[in-house]
């Protein structure tokens, strides 16, 4: 099968087109034949040496982490996905070989149906991005009625299912962005936007019950100031691995909570964000679509860090 793979950690042009062995499918794995891959932040950070390039035996590796696409075999013969059925899920890069390939074996309980009014290529777009939002805004900061959330980086992948999350449930969500993409953050569900080029946010926040951070404390002390707009015990999420090394004495120092999060491929919470995406709750939002042998130009696309959305690989597996 056609792949794109890496030989070497480093930049975009790092990543070439190889034919690989087709995998094999163990145990209750499902080899699913691959639609579309989405491309995620955490795929150019490993390509580059740094995300999770640490577990990385050996190489050439197959980056990618979510895909859309057609199930080939299933476990055995009573599992209730069957060949030629539609799903979309999550694969554990680089523990498992990943989805910039034709096709990919995945656990069967990281996959779900695909929502049917999705596209593959939309479809693709949703899993990482969409399971780190919910497990921010829904799982740890338990979004709620009358709750206040400042979503940072609102437009992004991440942070576009974020903003959905916390408004479906209630909370009163500010969110900050660029000044073309304020209009759109009201469009998802955000009650107040912060154009982040015109206004410090902390300048005009205070009280503020959660903070979902997707920039970390990289980029003008973001995270710091984030500290400042929380009330006594408030809680900021920090969602970028390995940006605040010391999140925890800092935030324990004002007299706020805070905490990592790291995604886990789980099917059955991805079917739930399926269910809210087949009945129109929730959308998904592609910035741009790239082919298989472009995923160079995609993954400088998303190092720009202005995409609107998700960015993904069309795999042409149409036949």
């Amino acid at each position: 099968m056609r792949a794109m793979v890496i030989a070497t950690t480093g930049g975009p042009g790092s990543l070439t087109l190889a034919e690989v062995p087709l995998p094999t499918k163990l145990n209750s794995e499902v080899l699913v034949k691959v639609m579309a891959a989405g491309v995620n932040p955490i795929d150019a950070k490993t390509r580059a040496g740094a995300g999770v390039s640490a577990g990385i035996t050996s190489f050439p590796v197959i980056l990618g982490c979510d895909f859309s696409g057609v199930v080939v075999e299933s476990p055995y013969e009573a599992f209730p996905l069957k060949p030629g059925d539609e799903v979309f899920g999550m694969v554990p890069v680089p523990r498992m070989a990943g989805c910039y390939a034709e096709f990919v074996t995945v656990p069967s309980l990281s996959v779900a149906r695909k929502p049917t009014r999705l596209s593959h290529l939309e479809a693709a777009g949703v899993p990482l991005a969409a399971l780190t939002a919910w497990g921010a805004v829904v799982d740890v900061a338990k979004a709620h009625e009358g709750q206040r959330i400042l979503i940072h980086a609102g437009a992004g992948g991440v942070g576009h299912f974020a903003v959905q999350f916390a408004a479906y449930f209630g909370a009163h969500v500010i969110a900050t962005g660029s000044p073309r993409n304020l209009g759109w953050l009201r469009e998802l569900g955000a009650a107040e936007v912060i154009d982040y080029t015109m206004t410090r946010f902390e300048e005009v926040l205070s009280g503020v019950d959660v903070v979902i951070d997707l920039i970390g404390n990289v980029h003008d002390d973001t995270g710091s100031r984030s500290l400042r707009v929380l009330r006594s015990g408030g809680l900021l999420v920090n969602v970028p691995s390995g940006s605040w090394p010391t999140l925890a004495a800092d935030a324990a120092a004002v007299g706020v909570r805070a905490t990592t999060y790291r995604v886990a491929p789980d099917g059955s919470t991805l079917a739930v964000i399926g269910r809210l995406l087949e009945a129109g709750d929730v959308h998904v939002t592609l910035d741009s679509v790239f082919e298989l042998t472009a995923a160079a130009d995609a993954h400088t696309a998303i190092e720009s860090g202005h995409a609107r959305g998700k960015i993904v690989l069309d795999l042409g597996n149409r036949a």
